[in-house]
């Protein structure tokens, strides 16, 4: 055992009893009714110790804490710490004197809580201590410890919910639909109410009419025609206007007429 091991206190109960057992005669166990559990041969305080991977079992004066006896314990459950076959509050320990001498004692303990305690505390360290001998054989050896294999056996699938991706792509809504294009461009009809230019007589001849806007006569057809260089060109005719427009240009109309037949040919006027 190296010097450098510190030694650790795993437990401690302030009271237990020991008892003298006759030898076992058979390889049946221990039972405490065949001691005399009221008369024990010593009582004093318990406390369990670690140093390295041996337990110590000590019986210490409760008082002075002077040393009673100890049993180390290498291995558990095992020879050196044995339960009763008939109640969980007595146990059997094999103690040494350090001359190699050794003896078998019976412990016990008047509360159950407390041999719950003892027997815990064993297990707990014995636990640690197989631990670290397999953390200290996969240190030696790391190649000979399992591998951990991640790829996909044969025939073995895997299942992916995208329901969640659905619903946060459907939550934008769908495109807008943007408006079909004619292909060509699209004219706008003239303003009811807009201005025409306002057209000045020849010298010589005046037009009594009381309106600003003057309009020549048209033709009764429903397009115009016009003659531009030997060739012929309809132009549409506009839509009349509303109610209170065609009030407007009703006496210019009637004077444009009158005007119309009172103009003679070779004033400058262009007839349609």
């Amino acid at each position: 055992m190296e010097e450098s091991e510190y030694e650790s206190v795993l437990c401690v109960k302030p009271e237990v009893h020991v008892y003298r057992i006759p030898p076992r005669a058979t390889n049946r166990g221990y039972r405490a009714a065949e001691w005399q559990l009221d008369q024990p041969s010593w009582s004093g305080r318990l406390r369990i110790t670690a140093k390295g991977q041996v337990a110590y079992i000590k019986l210490e004066d409760r008082t002075s804490g002077e040393l009673f006896a100890q049993a180390p314990v290498d291995q558990f459950p095992g020879t050196a710490v044995e339960s009763v076959m008939d109640s969980s509050r007595y146990f059997v320990i094999r103690i040494e004197d350090g001359n190699g001498r050794r003896a078998f004692i019976g412990i016990g303990f008047g509360d159950r809580g407390d041999a719950f305690d003892f027997n815990v505390a064993l297990q707990d360290h014995f636990k640690w201590v197989k631990q670290q001998c397999e953390f200290a054989k996969q240190a030696e050896n790391p190649d000979q410890g399992p591998k951990l294999d991640l790829s996909f056996k044969e025939g073995q699938t895997i299942k992916l919910n995208i329901a969640n991706m659905k619903k946060k792509e459907g939550a934008a809504g769908p495109p807008r639909a943007r408006p079909a294009s004619t292909g060509g461009l699209s004219l706008l009809p003239p303003p009811p109410g807009g201005k025409t230019s306002t057209l000045i007589p020849p010298p010589g001849e005046q037009l009594s009419v009381a309106a600003s806007v003057v309009q020549p006569a048209v033709a009764p057809s429903s397009d115009l025609e016009t003659s531009i260089g030997g060739a012929t060109v309809s132009w549409p005719q506009p839509k009349p206007a509303a109610t209170a427009t065609a009030d407007i240009w009703g006496d210019f109309t009637k004077s444009t007429g009158s005007t119309s037949s009172q103009t003679q040919p070779g004033t400058g006027w262009v007839q349609f």
